[in-house]
């Protein structure tokens, strides 16, 4: 067996050790599995969702919160309405996005145009965090603090190189205490900050470089170290992380950062390909998360063939594997969050009682509660992966069965594993020429017979094997096929 081997668009078709195309598809240990399109999970918000997130209560209870332009919404899983629980008035923040953290039991929300947010577990709405909280458009925890990045305040007006923070245990007081802890850290040389990472430390990254804070007590507070200043994060949508190893983009391509330093994941290999096709005028578009689940990063972005800028595509990397994959899935937004529970009944009120009409089946642990899933936004709504199986291309890279001598290609063999209660429907087409230099196109389609052959008829030097896989399938593993040696001409 031939196996398909990791997606290396960037590299050349001749003698490529991977495959050229891997679109809907997610990258595993042996060749690619599939992938699920959305399917519409909540009720619509008023306008275009531009973040989401999940918190649990100290008694379990989750709740799912997502905001768009104008309000901050709270899912109820009984009716799967998105209600409005923003403060009196509402917002306005039609050019940045909401990120969330949760501190304890409460909630925080920034969007660097409106006032710093957040509601408590017995709130009902959202309130003005404090009088001395900054705006910011980015916001973690570290340690025992509350961290804002790119900042605002009456006194200082914009700062886009400030990271400043809570004082310690109090994520409701910001004013600057030498008692409290509470202070701020301008970072003058590396540029605006466009990503803000918590946990034991906080990773800082911005236009220029990466700086790791680190927690010292009185009177410096926080200890800020350079750790990265070859290159910063360009796109401030390309930020997610798993733990302390954070994933963003740079001008030169994709990058995955350890704490310490950063090693490239895309070059040579995505890059060139992601550049060619991502559209830049409308990069604020740009959304990321951690699948930690499947152990994948998700991109999704808006491609030059996009209508409005919209994200039309996400890039898929595994992070277990090291490889990637493409799909063509449209979400405005992308994010892990927690299932709340449903009963039977909550199924009935928030779905309908027609079965068909459930974003997925009765026993999947969407429904449990407390389940980790995979989401994102479209139509104003969120969205779960979990609708039928997207249809798949793989192209394999050009080979030659022998050196300088022209074959006949006259069967393939795949190797795709299907466990639904319909067949996956495999065909394949063959692209041959006899010259480097001469025009490659792929001839026409050719289906799976009974006898597990795809028969084709294809001659030339240099061939390359594009597969059609659509249904219900699991696994694509690789390929055999039957050729000759023609001889010379």
């Amino acid at each position: 067996m031939i196996k398909f081997g990791q997606l290396l668009p960037d590299q050349p078709d001749l003698n490529n050790a991977g495959v050229t195309v891997a679109t809907n598809v997610v990258p595993a240990v042996s060749g690619y599995n599939s992938l699920r399109g959305i399917n519409a999970y909540s009720n619509a918000a008023d306008a275009k969702i531009t973040g989401m997130f999940s918190a649990k209560d100290d008694d379990g209870t989750i709740d799912v919160y997502c905001g768009d332009s104008t309000k901050l919404y709270e899912l109820n899983s009984s009716t799967n309405a998105l209600s409005n629980i923003s403060k009196s008035g509402n917002y306005n923040s039609t050019t940045q996005r909401w990120r969330f953290c949760q501190f304890g039991e409460d909630v925080i929300a920034v969007n660097f145009n409106n006032e710093t947010q957040y509601k408590t577990a017995a709130a009902s709405l959202f309130a003005d965090l404090s009088a001395d909280a900054p705006r910011a458009k980015f916001v973690a925890v570290v340690r025992d603090f509350v961290m804002t990045g790119y900042t605002y305040d009456s006194t200082d007006g914009n700062k886009p190189y400030r990271v400043r923070w809570s004082g310690l245990g109090d994520h409701t007081s910001w004013a600057i205490s030498a008692t409290t802890q509470a202070d701020y850290q301008d970072i003058a040389d590396m540029g605006a900050v466009t990503g803000l990472v918590g946990g034991e430390y906080a990773t800082i990254l911005l236009e220029k470089g990466i700086v790791r804070a680190s927690y010292i007590g009185s009177p410096l507070i926080f200890q800020f170290d350079k750790v990265e200043t070859n290159r910063g994060c360009a796109y401030s949508g390309s930020v997610c992380n798993v733990g302390h190893t954070v994933f963003y983009l740079a001008d030169d391509g994709f990058y995955m950062f350890d704490g310490n330093g950063s090693k490239p994941i895309g070059a040579e290999r995505i890059n060139e390909f992601f550049f060619e096709d991502f559209n830049k005028q409308f990069a604020s578009e740009m959304h990321s998360a951690v699948d930690p689940l499947r152990q994948i990063v998700v991109w999704s972005y808006p491609s030059k063939a996009a209508t409005n800028g919209l994200c039309d595509k996400i890039l898929i990397y595994n992070y277990a594997v090291d490889k990637w994959s493409v799909a063509e899935v449209g979400v405005d937004c992308i994010a892990p969050i927690f299932s709340p529970s449903y009963s039977l009944e909550d199924l009935d009120t928030a779905f309908g009682t027609d079965l068909d009409a459930l974003p997925a089946s009765l026993d999947s642990s969407l429904y449990r509660g407390g389940e980790f899933f995979f989401a994102g936004t479209r139509d104003n709504k969120i969205q779960t992966f979990t609708g039928s199986v997207l249809p798949a291309t793989i192209e394999t890279g050009e080979f030659e069965l022998k050196a300088g001598k022209v074959s006949l290609v006259r069967n393939i063999m795949p190797y795709v594993n299907s466990h639904g209660a319909v067949p996956a429907t495999i065909t394949a087409q063959v692209a041959s020429r006899l010259r480097q230099n001469d025009q490659s196109s792929f001839g026409s389609v050719s289906s799976l017979n009974t006898d597990n052959y795809i028969p084709v008829r294809a001659n030339g030097r240099y061939h390359k094997i594009r597969f059609n896989i659509s249904g219900d399938w699991t696994q694509a593993q690789g390929f055999d096929i039957e050729a000759t040696v023609i001889g010379k001409r």
